[in-house]
């Protein structure tokens, strides 16, 4: 469902020193918990990140003091949820009984200001699971991420008061598992292995809201999350007036000029139904309109990528305004999250697209009454871009040639996802967004593991031998959006896994077809697009290669189980 690249350069650490302290660490967990102490102008935060790998794990715990500045010492507790054990730690003086665990300040660090942040860490052993701790607390204070007292004292909340945004919404809670892509991906042999990861519920028309064809609506979604006691739920919000109109896989419902409907028939019922006291224990994470804004920056105007369908969108706005009210409307709800879409290196990277399109996000939010109203971004939905490519940079050069002259970089600035999205989220708070604003990577097909995947650099006879051998993306272009051969399923879901990033995320549900190989009449509004055609040999957004698509694929969002049995076959990581 996402776009080639627009060619056109040729034809921060988050949430400050707490971000920076666990930038190399591939979190398995994170979580932020606060309650105020039983005294006036008291309280703290935990963030609790963890790297895993089985049997044993390194833990970064950064705690900041939101009350009066302490001297003298401080000493942070937990209970362990398990049998984890710790074995070393540092910056701090740890010590353990049975599950009780208590942290006192180095003796060069006994002072902790207001806002200050402290950052003991350990190395410990379990077996069976590994769960963060459900409490922590400085000098006997409740740490719940804010200030204040409560007089009288009151039992500490597992979790924040619905209808307090968190900072991230997919830590420290147990993401939505989706019983009808589970059933079908348990299914498949080998499936059950990665049947129990949540990912996105898709929203794509209008009578998905009650449910279409059998299907479960949203409310259904919802009261199985609470049946579940998962905390997030991840929706993708996506039938925009003229939708994808670089594509046509993907073409929704709506006509370019269908605004109002688009308003009243379908944000409009999703707004009420989120608004739902009922759910407002939930954190619900809405992916708002994928594709939309990126393709005005690339594939209209004037750009030798555009199209008519998208210079009609750009003159009418309606992107823009569909979008913007879909955010005012959505963004009005405490439990709802809205993260807008960036498109993917391959698509945005080079210099002409990175800027402009950070900037229209910008304006679309404000437009919406606040940038306030997006809690973050996401890259690579339902696309196939690496997460991080191992074996060469955007630095490396070639017989003094730089690997951004090669045929497969072609001057682009990001070779992977990781990248981008980090450099991506600086951009958008020089736009004036939040400066704790976070990312979301769709990994859900972008594993490129398998017999095919490269175990080291390329030959430096050229720079094109150099990346072709070695990039672990092993597409054909990065221009190919649809079912791509080869591919496989990524990092699996997860909170916090680097500096900046709120989640690996599987929006795109793996096995879910991007679109039709051949026509296939429809009443979905879905088109043919010949980029899903294992023949077609190209346009100028691919630059006239093979698409790279599989065969015999059905109707986008259809279940496809040879893609499926591919993304298990070459998982990188892989799946045991």
């Amino acid at each position: 469902m996402k776009h080639p690249p627009a060619r056109s350069g040729r034809g921060a650490l988050r949430r400050g020193a707490a971000a920076a302290s666990v930038a190399a660490l591939l979190a398995s967990g994170t979580v932020a918990l606060a309650q105020a102490q039983a005294s006036a102008a008291a309280g703290c935060k935990v963030d609790y990140t963890t790297n895993d790998w089985g049997t044993g794990f390194t833990a970064s715990v950064t705690v900041t003091n939101l009350g009066d500045p302490i001297s003298g010492g401080w000493t942070l507790e937990w209970d362990f949820a398990g049998n984890q054990q710790v074995t070393s730690g540092w910056n701090g003086t740890f010590a353990q009984s049975g599950k009780h665990v208590t942290v006192k300040s180095p003796s060069w660090a006994q002072t902790l200001a207001t806002n200050a942040t402290a950052n003991p860490g350990f190395q410990g052993t379990y077996s069976g699971t590994n769960q963060a701790p459900a409490q922590f607390k400085l000098n006997g204070t409740v740490c719940t991420g804010s200030a204040g007292p409560t007089d009288p004292p009151t039992d500490p909340p597992t979790d924040p008061p619905p209808g307090n945004r968190v900072d991230n919404p997919y830590a420290g809670v147990k993401a939505y598992v989706n019983p009808e892509w589970s059933a079908k991906a348990a299914a498949e042999p080998g499936g059950s292995a990665v049947s129990n990861q949540p990912t996105g519920v898709w929203l794509d028309r209008i009578a998905a809201i009650q449910g279409a064809n059998g299907s479960m609506g949203l409310r259904a979604h919802l009261d199985e999350a609470l049946d579940q006691g998962a905390g997030v739920v991840q929706l993708v919000v996506y039938d925009l007036p003229g939708r994808d109109c670089s594509a046509l896989a993907s073409n929704g419902e709506l006509g370019p000029d269908d605004l109002d409907k688009y308003k009243t028939q379908f944000i409009d019922p999703i707004a009420g139904i989120l608004g739902d006291a009922k759910y407002a224990g939930l954190r619900i994470v809405t992916v708002v309109e994928i594709d939309s804004l990126p393709n005005l920056i690339t594939n209209a105007g004037g750009r030798p990528t555009a199209t008519p369908d998208c210079d009609t969108m750009k003159a009418n706005g309606n992107y823009e305004k569909g979008v913007a009210y879909a955010l005012q409307k959505l963004g009005a709800l405490s439990n709802v999250y809205n993260y807008l879409d960036v498109g993917h290196h391959g698509w945005i990277g080079w210099d002409d697209n990175f800027a402009p399109t950070a900037q229209l996000l910008a304006t679309v939010a404000q437009a919406s009454g606040s940038k306030g109203n997006v809690a973050g971004f996401i890259t690579n939905t339902a696309n196939y871009g690496a997460l991080q490519e191992p074996y060469y940079t955007i630095n490396d050069s070639v017989n003094g040639t730089s690997v951004r002259q090669s045929k497969w970089v072609d001057w682009n600035r990001y070779v992977d996802e990781l990248s981008y999205a980090q450099a991506f989220r600086q951009e958008l708070v020089k736009d004036g967004f939040d400066s704790g604003i976070g990312m979301l990577v769709d990994t859900s097909r972008n594993g490129w593991g398998g017999a095919n995947r490269p175990t080291g650099p390329g030959p430096k006879t050229s720079v094109d031998a150099y990346v072709d051998g070695s990039r672990t993306d092993r597409r054909i272009h990065l221009g190919n959006w649809c079912n791509q051969a080869g591919a496989g399923l990524g990092e699996r879901p997860k909170a916090a896994p680097a500096a900046g990033i709120d989640a690996y995320v599987w929006m795109k549900p793996p096995g879910e077809s991007d679109g039709a190989s051949k026509e296939i009449p429809n009443d979905e509004g879905k088109g043919f697009d010949r980029m899903c055609d294992p023949t077609y040999t190209g346009n100028p957004r691919n630059n006239n290669n093979m698409s790279g698509a599989l065969a015999d694929a059905p109707l986008s969002g259809h279940w496809f189980s040879a893609q499926f049995q591919e993304l298990l076959k070459n998982a990188n990581p892989p799946v045991r």
